[in-house]
């Protein structure tokens, strides 16, 4: 089974190319709703223990853990300590779900897959990507978002143009979705080819 490691910057259109891969019968692992599950089940317990007061209502709530671990690196790599071994987890409990379903690929749709080097768990890497004045376009247009928010944002994801050099397959975005399911499509013909599953060699 062939892994495909799904990342793009804000804006990009990184959902949604996840969704055309679903779409397609492929088995897709979302690295935030994972975490999200963790919050109210798994986590909860240790992550109040390491910062009491985080959990309301039997959930850990997400804007008060940020107040304490954003701008503190002690904090969030205490966090980081207690969360990241349970993505793990249920990341590979995706995986054996996948292998014994025969899915010939999987796909871990991770945000910060370069930023945090789990691109090392992927067979290859997809990139979604665009136009940086369509990807401004899209973010700036969402509610709440300001222009020091989003240059904030930017500034702790890795370039756009380096996350492009270092992918093996690009999802452009930028001209429009029939576009991007053709890529996606393309991917998927060309992990078929590497799994063996055209009936020629693997590659």
């Amino acid at each position: 089974m062939i892994v495909l490691g799904l990342t793009g910057s804000i804006g990009m259109g990184k959902s949604t190319t996840a969704a055309m891969f679903a779409e397609e019968g492929v088995p897709v692992y979302d690295a935030d709703k994972a975490v999200h599950l963790l919050y109210r089940g798994r986590a909860v317990a240790p992550v109040e223990a390491a910062f009491p007061g985080v959990v309301i209502n039997g959930v850990v709530d997400r804007a008060i853990l940020g107040e304490r671990v954003v701008g503190d690196g002690d904090a969030m790599k205490r966090l980081e300590a207690i969360v990241h071994p349970l993505v793990r987890e249920e990341e590979e409990a995706f995986l054996d779900r996948a292998r014994t379903s025969l899915a010939h690929c999987a796909v871990l749709d991770v945000p910060l897959l370069f930023e945090t080097g789990r691109e090392n768990r992927a067979d290859a890497v997809v990139v979604v990507t665009a136009d940086a004045t369509v990807q401004r376009a899209r973010v700036l247009d969402r509610d709440g978002m300001t222009e020091a928010r989003y240059e904030g944002i930017l500034a702790r994801q890795m370039p756009d143009s380096e996350k492009r050099r270092r992918a093996h397959f690009l999802v452009d975005t930028g001209h429009g979705m029939d576009s991007a399911r053709r890529s996606v499509r393309a991917i998927l013909a060309a992990t078929a080819f590497m799994s063996g599953k055209t009936g020629r060699a693997p590659l």
